[in-house]
């Protein structure tokens, strides 16, 4: 549902956690060049791995001093870029820091790695990489600069129940938890790539913001987002109206199970959850991904004792990339995480009234969040 749980956003991970585990926040949003007109969709992550292990240096899984000594990987990243448009390749920054240099407050939340900041409210910081610096395969990023200033307000959230809740977290229920504190979050500011600025602004920023924490990535990972919502039945563009799609894998008993969707859309105002975390709503989803030559198409349809939602979407892979990850263990999976900021596609929503479907309406949608890793 649209519930904001500050709790869940912030820093959490704790005792045996600590030592196996990472924590992952998620921004990502448009911006336009006021020279050129140009729009670009950006993306910036904080990202904590074993923070329990940590020295005064950071500890790089894919070093081969650090592989040679079994030594799993414990430093907190700041990853910025920007994803491709126009035959631009696109863009991804990795800066690595040691577990000493992170300050953090809980109440209200705030944490801070030398000049980048992350607050409820507000992302900050600067990333340069040099092309000396990015030839070090280990640090997996390419060369050159990133810096931003950004105010964000989250509209929109979705809270996906008890399956995130501290219980099953401590027994380790998924693989990886989601909580999606600003589906729909407006960013106002600045980006400046490489030299070029970038203007960010409210109404076109299309915004979005997560958290991810675990012990280990979601295989596959799946997610699908968007907060620029169009109706056919108004003609309008919705406000404060935003849908959401993780993919996560359930466990029993350390045994992995079938593998699930948490999705919500929130059409103005009015929440269509189809969580398994949520028992009461009975959801049943089935979605496919389908991978061609230029395109990932994604289908999805989900249904529960009160409505049912079917959505279509798609991205050229000319404006997705992979993005370059290792989990707390340390290693890099051997398939791609593809990830882009400008899917479309469309939605149809419909009520159950009696035994039959009513339509509530078809929206279109653009400038989708989209992520897709082959298992």
């Amino acid at each position: 549902m649209n519930l904001s749980d500050l709790k869940r956003n912030a820093y959490m991970l704790r005792g045996s956690d600590a030592k196996r585990g990472y924590m992952r926040w998620w921004h990502s949003f448009q911006g336009v060049c006021p020279t050129t007109q140009e729009t670009r969709t950006f993306f910036v992550e904080y990202s904590i791995l074993n923070p329990a292990l940590g020295t005064t240096q950071p500890i790089l899984g894919q070093h081969p001093y650090y592989k040679r000594h079994g030594m799993k990987p414990s430093y907190v990243c700041i990853k910025a870029g920007v994803f491709p448009k126009n035959g631009d390749g696109g863009l991804q920054l990795q800066s690595y820091y040691p577990m000493t240099s992170l300050q953090v407050a809980q109440d209200p939340f705030y944490m801070q790695i030398e000049e980048c900041v992350l607050s409820e409210n507000r992302i900050s910081g600067a990333i340069e990489i040099s092309e000396d610096t990015a030839r070090h395969r280990s640090l997996m990023t390419d060369a050159g600069s990133f810096v931003w200033d950004l105010e964000m307000h989250k509209a929109v959230a979705c809270h996906t129940g008890y399956i995130a809740n501290a219980f099953f977290t401590v027994i380790h229920a998924l693989e990886s938890f989601w909580h999606g504190e600003g589906i729909r979050t407006f960013f106002r500011g600045t980006v400046n790539l490489n030299g070029v600025t970038y203007d960010i602004t409210p109404e076109t920023s299309y915004g979005y913001a997560d958290k991810h924490w675990g012990r280990s990535y979601n295989q596959p990972w799946l997610q699908f987002a968007s907060g620029h919502l169009i109706s056919e039945r108004s003609g309008r563009e919705l406000k404060h109206s935003a849908l959401a799609i993780d993919g996560c894998c359930p466990k029993f008993l350390f045994f992995p199970m079938r593998r699930r969707i948490l999705m919500q859309l929130t059409y103005t105002g009015e929440d269509f959850e189809y969580h398994f975390g949520k028992p009461l709503t009975l959801p049943r989803c089935k979605w496919k991904v389908k991978e061609t030559n230029k395109r990932f198409i994604w289908h999805f349809k989900a249904q529960n004792r009160t409505s049912v939602i079917r959505i279509s979407g798609s991205c050229s892979k000319e404006q997705m990339m992979p993005l370059l990850y290792e989990n707390p263990d340390g290693k890099v999976s051997p398939a791609p995480l593809w990830e882009g900021g400008t899917a479309v596609g469309t939605i149809e929503l419909y009520r159950r009234v009696g035994g039959s479907l009513e339509l509530i309406d078809r929206l279109h949608f653009e400038n989708g969040l989209c992520a897709y890793q082959r298992f």
